[in-house]
């Protein structure tokens, strides 16, 4: 995977706009901060609907969920492909803040 390949991070519309208003996208995941987890939690396009079936199962909350799709060459931190434990799938993490600039595109995330 190049480093121009976009990542993503599945959020709340709510969340994304408090976000586009600060500049920067600071939470990890659902629930957690970047400054408590140490990095916010990404995915790659395959990798997105088994997060989102984790993380938000069968959301019915009062937002729309929303895809950042983010380009890793705007970021201002580190991006690292990890994974939860050796020999496991690698994830895209990033260790600080996403500038709202390195949001290059926001799809709905529709639950199929």
């Amino acid at each position: 995977m190049t480093t121009s390949t976009p990542v993503l991070h599945l959020t709340e519309r709510s969340l994304w706009e408090a976000a586009r208003a600060r500049g920067t996208y600071e939470l990890s995941t659902r629930g957690r901060t970047l400054r408590e987890e140490g990095f916010i939690h990404c995915s790659t396009r395959a990798q997105l609907p088994r997060v989102a079936a984790l993380l938000y199962g069968t959301y019915d909350g009062p937002d729309d969920l929303v895809v950042l799709v983010v380009d890793p060459e705007r970021l201002d931190a580190e991006l690292k492909y990890e994974a939860p434990e050796p020999g496991a799938e690698e994830f895209p993490h990033v260790y600080g803040p996403i500038p709202v600039e390195a949001v290059v595109d926001v799809e709905v995330w529709r639950n199929s």
